[in-house]
């Protein structure tokens, strides 16, 4: 759906939001691209705020578990601490299909190893290894 390169030292969560604006599929019967998903799955990393309120403005359901602070944090300033958020465990097991995609990627030696210098060429690198895991499915 979407690929965004960025240097190795950066956190996953805060390229969620580029991320959900690079998505485009195309529609069987033509007319405007989709951009939202029908659900999102995420860990612990992506439950901030900003996140969570990113998706709920493009109203995208997400099963994001609560880190146990921010739950602590909202139970103690009570009613003013908003509602608990919605947790799905069997629509959060699935997550692992993602991180085994991930995996499969990275026994690619060259998306493993990032010898590419230039951003482009490593997305490429990237997209190549992707089509081919979908290929062999």
């Amino acid at each position: 759906m979407a690929l965004l390169i960025t240097p190795g030292q950066w956190g996953d969560a805060p390229q969620l939001i580029p991320v959900m604006e690079h998505i485009r599929v195309a529609r069987l019967d033509g007319g405007r691209p989709r951009t939202r998903p029908g659900h999102l799955g995420g860990d612990k990393a992506y439950s901030s705020r900003r996140n969570r309120r990113y998706l709920r403005r493009r109203q995208i359901k997400h099963t994001i578990p609560e880190l146990r602070n921010q739950r602590a944090n909202r139970q103690r300033r009570g009613s003013e601490g908003g509602r608990p958020t919605g947790f799905d465990k069997t629509i959060y097991k699935r997550r692992n299909e993602v991180e085994r995609t991930t995996n499969a990627l990275k026994n690619f030696r060259a998306v493993a190893t990032r010898f590419d210098k230039r951003a482009y060429v490593f997305h490429g690198t990237v997209t190549v290894a992707s089509i081919r895991l979908w290929l062999r499915l």
